[in-house]
């Protein structure tokens, strides 16, 4: 619970330090003397987004700071899931900065906004005004109904199978989407592919066919070249050949008087065995060539549908084009096989949504037993607050569809008069009838969920007399059993309940305003709520009165 809350240079606060004790405390002060500034710095510390505006004229920083004493309430396994030292007291600060900067710390270790909101929602629960609204929101009546079915355990499984539903219906429907898209693209994939297979492709025949193009372009030139090669060493009349025959047996023949004769022999007859086999070579490839327009036209035509290919599909070589094939034979494979996949995924999206219909049903039966426990406990605690003929119901429907809450519709209907017309609460309901409603679903709650700390703001407009003095039990009641509970309030009544006292006030200077509150004493609780009940002058049966709303 709270024990402590520091402020500086937060809008009128310069300073402020004040602690608070266990069971239900008061806090009072005119219009405008600060209340809503203290619980917008409480509100920063829950997470709330931070403006620079709040920052006091003229200074660099604002810090709040709150100390909440945890050791009760099993706390560990937040600080363990978000790797945070834990002790038994806890200080939350926040820190904004003029330049707009702001930071957030978990005993003294910098946090996240999601962590402080997470851990603030776990400390104190700040009910204002506006928040007597929530009543006419549907997601506040079933989370009503959740926390007194301790649904915790059935919501955390149903949203986590409805995340898994609502996941594949998004997958199935992308599949769908695909699948329609490229079933729309099938026959123009068949056929390109068709024209590829039917081109019967090989990766190196693009190479061949062009070398065998220009032979057979140029024919008749090769052969011609060859020829004269053949006719130049073989002739009959200057062929090399024969002229080397003749040198070598020349230096045979004087290799016995001349030894390097015999050296100049053997060169000699090597190169005339190479020559003659290149000679041999050339006439053979001279007899292979020859001018075929026939086959040329054939190659030509084959060299023509290639290239005609990498044209059209824009690439450069016929691996390409054999990698583009293999690329329109998978994209058939998926096209063909995405009806099995459909049923598939449409397979086990039923299946868990069979079992997020039968979670539904679970949370359903806890909610309707829920319902009937919040009709006879807001029946109970309403008729002493001024509603003898007060009747309340939980109407429970069905959506058409499970949600992220389970499929159920809640609505509380509500009539103050015996005879009326049950209807939802926000249509009938007066200001001081939704607040004692208010105070009243606070307060059955509050026995439901373990929260340290709870802080009423003026919950109590709109009522008075006795009808204040029952909302002072209930609260005194929530302020027992190791709960805190801290009211905001406008009337005697109340104030006069709280086991301590604290008033807020406004101070004024020749440069400036400043916001305080202070620890009231008994005398000066007398006074206080003296001044309450008779404005501006004290008069001695304004005293009196004080004091005896005091003793009771």
């Amino acid at each position: 619970m709270l024990r402590s809350l520091f402020i500086q240079n937060y809008a009128l606060i310069e300073k402020l330090d004040i602690n608070f004790g266990t069971g239900f405390s008061v806090i009072t002060g005119e219009t405008g003397a600060g209340k809503s500034i203290i619980l917008g710095a409480i509100g920063l510390l829950l997470g709330q987004r931070a403006d620079v505006k709040s920052i006091r004229r003229g200074a660099p920083k604002c810090v709040i700071e709150a100390r909440f004493d945890i050791a009760a309430y099993n706390m560990q396994s937040f600080f363990e899931d978000n790797e945070l030292e834990y002790e038994p007291e806890c200080i939350l600060r926040r820190e904004l900065y003029a330049s707009g900067k702001s930071r957030a710390f978990i005993n003294d270790t910098p946090a996240s906004l999601a962590q402080v909101k997470e851990l603030g929602e776990q400390l104190i629960d700040v009910h204002s005004q506006h928040q007597n609204l929530l009543l006419n929101q549907e997601g506040f009546q079933l989370n009503v109904l959740d926390i007194l079915a301790h649904n915790d355990k059935e919501l955390d499984e149903y949203r986590s199978l409805y995340a898994e539903w609502k996941r594949l219906e998004r997958s199935l429907a992308e599949l769908i989407v695909r699948s329609d898209q490229n079933k729309a693209d099938e026959d123009f994939v068949r056929f390109q592919l068709q024209q590829l297979e039917e081109a019967n492709l090989n990766e190196e025949e693009q190479e061949t066919l062009e070398q065998e193009a220009e032979t057979l372009t140029h024919a008749e030139e090769i052969k011609a070249g060859l020829y004269k090669v053949e006719q130049l060493f073989a002739g009959e009349e200057v062929g090399i050949l024969s002229a080397m025959k003749d040198g070598l047996a020349a230096l045979l023949a004087i290799q016995k008087v001349y030894l390097p004769a015999g050296e100049l022999a053997k060169r000699m007859e090597s190169s005339y065995i190479e020559l003659k086999d290149i000679v041999q070579e050339v006439s053979l490839q001279n007899e292979k060539i020859e001018f075929n327009p026939v086959r040329l036209d054939e190659v030509n035509d084959r060299l023509n549908l290639i290239y005609s290919l990498q044209q059209k599909h824009r690439v450069q070589t016929v691996k390409e084009l054999l990698m583009l094939m293999e690329e329109y034979r998978a994209k058939l494979d998926d096209i063909t096989s995405f009806d099995e996949q459909i049923a598939e995924l449409t397979a086990q999206r039923d299946t868990i949504y069979n079992k997020v219909k039968k979670q539904a049903v679970a949370l359903t039966k806890k909610r309707a037993i829920a319902a009937r426990e919040v009709e006879q406990q807001m029946a109970t605690r309403l008729v002493p607050l001024g509603m003898p003929n007060i009747r309340f119901q939980v109407e429970m429907g069905m959506k058409k569809e499970p949600g992220t809450m389970g499929e159920d519709t809640v609505s509380f209907l509500f009539s103050a008069n015996k005879n009326g017309t049950l209807q939802n609460i926000s249509s009938v309901a007066s200001g001081g009838e939704i607040a004692r409603v208010m105070l009243s679903v606070k307060a059955m709650i509050a026995g439901a969920v373990k929260l340290p700390t709870i802080v009423f703001d003026e919950i109590d407009t709109g009522v008075s007399g006795e009808i204040a003095d029952r909302m002072a039990d209930i609260m005194q009641e929530m302020g027992q059993r190791d709960r805190q509970v801290i009211s905001i309030t406008h009337l005697p009544q109340i104030a006069a309940r709280g086991i301590a006292h604290y008033k807020v006030y406004k101070q004024d200077n020749d440069t400036e305003t400043n916001s305080h509150i202070r620890h009231l004493t008994n005398e000066e609780r007398v006074e206080e709520i003296a001044h309450m009940l008779s404005g501006a002058t004290l008069t001695e049966a304004a005293l009196n009165n004080a004091k005896a709303l005091l003793k009771s």
